[in-house]
Parts: structure tokens; C-alpha cells; sequence
């Protein structure tokens, strides 16, 4: 009896546990998740549960058995990632942004030519297995690391990217859940509903937010990132924002950079070998929203309030596809991969922004007329990478308080453009010589502040000054009226 209960228990999860589609079950017919039909696997990606599955629970328990075998275990990626440090230490480093509800470490590789170290360069990250029952992602993400140590200085895309980006690649977001082979994490929550919410009040209690959600969200404090892409399972296009509508109806909602969402993600199914071929999405991508909406996304979130261009890849029609297939899964995404990363650099605007006067860097916005967007610039060396959509013309616009605002209009062509600004202090009349705007020493050039409490000395001293000569007229005044005694 306690046996048949087990059973029955084990049934009710069996589901979410192995979440195979009607599209992963026609393309393990086809040999190769990547040659299944588009249209078969309509929305199967994001659904919590494969409802038109019927497997009876002897299949399940074989599949359960089946599915994790030619996979890396956690132990087994946390040691490949461990040794490809050791192997490409000159170019690498790893790092953890925090921990799993259960423990395990989340590990980053960073490659770049200096590793570690702030340069005026774009970021770029990579995430997979944001669910835990889509695992082809970290395995092509560990691929995509060891590809570009091995071909530094050989490949030219490879060198590209090592030398001009810092890559950044978080091969598993949730561990737990690949441990237990479902989509949550530990404690049964869907990560990727687990951000904050641009229209609805979900998730904005921060102490109610998973670990994983909360690593992420405290990554993306610490490093500005360009650009990124989350790497998914279930079906073959590239998504992009918005993910959500006001009215939680499904239909076509632009985000103000829908034009260069829809570039990037083009580059990514045209250099795929058969993702921009699909019958169900025309080029082989989708407005999510237009897909179907979804609240409390990444993928949102990143453009919202990080000032990240990110993607959702769907890169395989089955979800937990036979790991014989994922040498071809990893051929047929390799030069999107890696073009993906590129595009931070070879595309879109890039350029540093100072102060007239002295030269200091200025950590300015950059905004683009009739976009209702802006990106910051760096901190440090005031550097910003803005991605746009090529064959437009651009007013670009630089502001900075305490500065005069300046533009400039472009031509952007196939090719990234460099766009420098250099911004002039706001000063007042000539007849008063003060700032403006702005009494923020923070931004005011170090001479002008200093300058301007000297005046201040200076003006309180002479005013003291003639206040005590005054008094002391007024009584020498004094003594030459008195009566002679």
C-alpha cells in the first residue's frame, strides 16, 4: 500500500519533471531537435506543463531514468568549469554571484584579454537553464567557453570578442531544478515570473524574491551590461520585449527599441542553420507579447531598469532532447552565438563623453530622439555602447546636469560608429559669472567650486572688514562729541 502511494505521489510531478512537448516527441522522430517543424511547437516552450503529453507512468519513470544521461550533474559542470579556468586562465576568470535555494554556487566565466579588470568596453552575459528541465543550454554555453579559449588568436570572431568584449557566461541559473529534473526552482518557483513587473505589483517585496532571482538582480548592480541573451528550450526563434501587456491580452507590443530588438534577433536566427526558415515565426522571431504574455520575466526587467538589450533563445524544439544531439544543436547556434556577442561591437554607437573645460570623463545620458530610452555612460572612463538598428538616421543626444546638452545627427550604416561628446558647463550671464544650475560640487569642475568658496571667503571677509571699520569711526565720532569736563 505504501508502495502504490509513493507511485501515485511520484505521477502528480512526473509532468513538470520531464515537460516533453508534442514538438520534442516529432523531432527526436526527425533525429535532430533543430529540423522539427516551427509550427508544431506553438507556445509548448512556455507552458508550465505538457498537457497534450500522454505517457503512462511506466514510459516516465523510463524517461526519468533516460534523460539525464550524456549531461553534465551539477559536480560535472562545476568541475568543467573549474578546468577551463585552469586551461584559459590568461583570459579567463570564474566567479559565483551567489547561491541556489539548495546551496550550489551560481559560477560565471569571464573572458576578455583582461580579465577582472575595468576597461571602456561593452559587457555581454550569457544565462542558460533558467529552467531546470531545459538543459541545453548550459552544455552549449561550457562549448561555446572552451570554442573561444581554443581559437584566440586563431579565429577572427573569437579574437574580436576576447579582446573588445567582456563576455561573461552564467551557464546554470537554476541547478536545483536540473537536479530534480523540473522547470522551478527548489522551492517551486518559476524563475523566469520571479522579476519585478513593469504593469502589474508582483515581485517588488525583495525579501519574497528567490535567491537565484536576487543573484541576478545584484550581478546586473555591479556590472553594466550591454547586452544578453537567456538560453531556453522548447521551441526554435528568438524573442524580444515586451514580454507583457497592460491589458494581459496576447497581441504585438512594442518596446521603444522594437526596430533593434527585431535586428539582433534577425542576426541570431540568420546565422542559425534553419531558425529564420520557420513556418509559425516569420525570420524566426517573435514579440513575446505577440507570442503570448508573461509577467515578472528577465528578459523585460534587464531593458527596464538595467539598460540591457536582452534576448530569449529558444534554441531547441525539444526541451531535454537525447545528448547524442547536442554536437548538431551546438553547430546549428554556434556562429549566432557568437555574432550575438559581436554585434555589441561591430554594431550601434559607441564613443566616451567629457567636460569642456578640464576634460573629465562624464558619466552623461545618451538618448536617441524620438526613442523613449537612454543608457548612462560608464562611471569610470564615461564610455557608453548604445545598439541600434543599422540604415537609419539618428539624432543623438548627450546630457549631463551642470552641462549644455548636445547633439548630433547620423547615417548609421552596416558598420558601429564612434560618437564622442564634449559638453560645456552651464554658466549665467557674464555679469554675475555664477553656475546656473545645479550647486552640486559632485558636478562642478573641481576649479569652479573651489572658486566659488574663495569668493565666498573673500566676500565675507570684506563685508566683516568694513563693518569693523565702520565702528570704529563711529566711535571716534563718539569721543570728540563729548563736553569738556
Amino acid at each position: 500500500m505504501k508502495n502504490l502511494i509513493a507511485i501515485l505521489f511520484l505521477s502528480l510531478h512526473l509532468c513538470s519533471l520531464l515537460n516533453f512537448s508534442i514538438a520534442g516527441r516529432s523531432s527526436i522522430a526527425s533525429g535532430v531537435s533543430g529540423f522539427a517543424n516551427p509550427s508544431v511547437t506553438l507556445r509548448s516552450s512556455r507552458h508550465l506543463l505538457a498537457e497534450d503529453s500522454k505517457i503512462s507512468l511506466e514510459e516516465h519513470l523510463r524517461n526519468l531514468e533516460e534523460l539525464s544521461k550524456g549531461y553534465m550533474t551539477n559536480s560535472d559542470l562545476e568541475n568543467a568549469i573549474m578546468a577551463f579556468n585552469r586551461r584559459c586562465s590568461s583570459i579567463s576568470r570564474v566567479y559565483s554571484i551567489g547561491k541556489s535555494v539548495e546551496g550550489v554556487p551560481l559560477w560565471v566565466m569571464e573572458i576578455s584579454d583582461k580579465p577582472g579588470k575595468q576597461e571602456a568596453e561593452p559587457a555581454f552575459k550569457f544565462i542558460g537553464n533558467v529552467h531546470g528541465d531545459e538543459p541545453v543550454g548550459r552544455e552549449l554555453l561550457m562549448l561555446l567557453a572552451n570554442w573561444i579559449c581554443d581559437n584566440y588568436m586563431k579565429d577572427p570572431l573569437a579574437t574580436l570578442i576576447v579582446d573588445n568584449v567582456h563576455l561573461h557566461i552564467l551557464p546554470s541559473m537554476n541547478p536545483d531544478g536540473f537536479q530534480k529534473r523540473r522547470r522551478v526552482n527548489a522551492n517551486n518557483i518559476d524563475l523566469n515570473r520571479d522579476f519585478p513587473d513593469q504593469f502589474f505589483p508582483m515581485n517588488d517585496d525583495h525579501g519574497l524574491r528567490q535567491p537565484e532571482t536576487k543573484a541576478i538582480m545584484s550581478w546586473m548592480e555591479g556590472i553594466h551590461f550591454t547586452a544578453s541573451a537567456s538560453l531556453h528550450g522548447g521551441a526554435l526563434v528568438a524573442n524580444y520585449p515586451w514580454d507583457g501587456t497592460e491589458d494581459k491580452k496576447k497581441y504585438y507590443f512594442a518596446c521603444p527599441d522594437d526596430e533593434t530588438f527585431r535586428y539582433i534577433g534577425s542576426l541570431y536566427s540568420h546565422h542559425h542553420r534553419n531558425m529564420s526558415l520557420s513556418t509559425e515565426f516569420p525570420e524566426g522571431i517573435t514579440n513575446g507579447a505577440h507570442w503570448y504574455p508573461i509577467y515578472g520575466g528577465m528578459q523585460d526587467w534587464n531593458y527596464i531598469h538595467a539598460g540591457c538589450f536582452e534576448l530569449t533563445l529558444e534554441i531547441s524544439d525539444n526541451k531535454w532532447p537525447n545528448a547524442t544531439e547536442l554536437p548538431t544543436l551546438w553547430e546549428y547556434n554556434k556562429m549566432s552565438m557568437l555574432h550575438l556577442v559581436a554585434s555589441v561591437v561591430k554594431a550601434g554607437i559607441h564613443g566616451k563623453i567629457f567636460s569642456s573645460d578640464h576634460g573629465k570623463p562624464l558619466p552623461a545620458s545618451i538618448a536617441i530622439k524620438g526613442i523613449n530610452y537612454t543608457i548612462k555612460a560608464g562611471e569610470t572612463f564615461a564610455d557608453y555602447h548604445r545598439l541600434l538598428a543599422p540604415g537609419n538616421n539618428y539624432e543623438v543626444v548627450a546630457t549631463m546636469p551642470g552641462y549644455k546638452s548636445k547633439s548630433t545627427h547620423i547615417i548609421l550604416g552596416e558598420e558601429a560608429m564612434t560618437v564622442d561628446f564634449i559638453l560645456d558647463p552651464v554658466i549665467a550671464n557674464a555679469d554675475d559669472g555664477f553656475l546656473q544650475k545645479s550647486w552640486d560640487n559632485n558636478f562642478l569642475p573641481w576649479w569652479q567650486s573651489k572658486l566659488f568658496i574663495m569668493i565666498l571667503i573673500l566676500t565675507f571677509l570684506c563685508i566683516l572688514r568694513r563693518r569693523l571699520l565702520n565702528r570704529s569711526k563711529h566711535r571716534q565720532n563718539a569721543g570728540l562729541k563729548r563736553p569738556q569736563l
